[in-house]
Formats: structure tokens, sequence, C-alpha cells
């Protein structure tokens, strides 16, 4: 049987742990050619060598989202070591929790930039190409809290994550006649470093406690497949998925 996600070339934003990390294992092992950014120099290089120590295709590039030519200079890394970018996952993200009363005006901002922006980065990044192929696929990972706003402490990340599932709404409508397909994923607790974003001492004793029911980051990575290996005929636009016990 054919494997639809063989040698398919694919650049993951946020790749130097939870989803990201997981996601590259995961799809380098079913075939893919991973191209990882994240900012952590160190951790990718060691993910690459697991990867291609298990007979896998990887490689990486430093990128910061919140700077539009890095993200651009990760899919021309894609580009010159494969030929071509199939796949687009916008990963990258935080979670700092915090009453909107605290004011912490800096965090909103971070958020902003890499939540919202540097999704758009990663579109803008590779439109192009995808454009040019007449086919790609663009996979946006936001979040329940985009679906349902998180609160008392989670109002400006939901407003985020709300922005990531319009904006993958919108891209759909634009570029779907153009053989491009348009998936955002939206987890609930997944265990990843995202947890431990927020500075808030009483929310991040929240958090804590709320995560203690996160299912594993591959998860997400089985998730992602199933949207890439369906047929070029076949868009899966939304993904929701929780841990069974979760009820936000």
């Amino acid at each position: 049987m054919e494997n639809p996600l063989q040698n398919k070339v694919i650049v993951i934003t946020g790749a130097s742990s939870g989803l990201g990390e997981a996601t590259a294992i995961y799809l380098a092992a079913k075939g893919a050619s991973v191209v990882l950014g994240a900012r952590r120099a160190d951790r990718l290089e060691a993910i690459v060598a697991d990867i291609t120590g298990a007979g896998g295709k990887a490689t990486a590039l430093v990128t910061d989202v919140t700077r539009v030519n890095e993200v651009q200079n990760l899919v021309l890394k894609a580009i010159a070591t494969y030929g071509r970018i199939d796949v687009m996952i916008n990963n990258a993200g935080i979670m700092p929790i915090a009453p909107m009363v605290e004011l912490r005006t800096s965090e909103w901002d971070s958020m902003i930039d890499i939540n919202v922006k540097g999704v758009l980065y990663g579109i803008a990044a590779a439109l192009p190409f995808f454009e040019k192929q007449a086919e790609g696929h663009f996979i946006n990972i936001g979040s329940v809290a985009g679906v349902r706003v998180f609160s008392p402490g989670g109002t400006v990340y939901s407003g985020t994550k709300f922005a990531v599932r319009a904006i993958s709404e919108g891209l759909r409508h634009e570029v779907h006649s153009k053989g491009i397909r348009t998936t955002v994923i939206q987890p609930g607790a997944v265990d990843s470093e995202l947890k431990f974003s927020t500075a808030h001492q009483q929310s991040a004793k929240q958090v804590a406690e709320f995560y203690k029911m996160a299912i594993p980051a591959d998860t997400i990575a089985r998730a992602i497949a199933y949207a890439i290996e369906q047929p070029a005929d076949v868009d899966i636009n939304e993904i929701i998925l929780r841990p069974t016990v979760q009820e936000f």
C-alpha cells in the first residue's frame, strides 16, 4: 500500500519540544522529510540527530517566528535541501495565563507576536511556493481555547487562538481553489512545555492542576498525520481533540 507521507517535505515551527518535537519524530518515522524551526539550537540538533540516527530525514534552522525573514529562511531551507515544501505546520506558541487586571501587557504582546503573527509569517513564507506548485497544506495549531474562552486568566490567550481559527478559515476560502488545503488543530490539555509559560503565581498553580489530565504530545502528531494522509481531494479543515475527562 502506498504511504502518503513518504518523502513529503514538512516544515514545523516550535519544533524543539512538545507538540513540535513529537510531530517531527512521528512524521519522520512514517517517511516524511522534516525541516525543524525553533529558537533553541541545541534542542534542534539533538532532535535531528535522533531522527537521522533512526534512519529518517531531517534538517533544522534556528528560527524566531516573530521575525518574518527567519520564517522565510526556514522555508527556503526546505526548498534548498529537499527541492520543495508540501506541508507548513505553524506550531510555535506560548500560553502565559493571568487575569486581565494584572495588566501584563508585555505578555499580551508576546502572545500576539508568536501565536498570531508567527502563524501569519508561516503562511506568508510558504504560500508563494504552494501557489507555484498548485498544491500544499497549511496546518495551524490552535487550541480548544480558540473555540471557547478560557477564563479566568486566559482571555488574551483565547483571543490569539480565536484569531488562529479565523485566519485558518479565511485562508481556506482564499486558497482552496488553488489545490491548497488548510487544517486547524484545536488541542485540549496536551503534555508539552506550554504549561510552563505562566509566570503569574496563582494562575501557574491553576494551570499545573489543569494539566494533570494531559494526554501525550504524540496524540497531536497522529491527528496531523491523519489530515496529511487524506487524498488530495479531501481537506480536513478542523480537528478538536481533548482528554476524555476534560470538560473545557
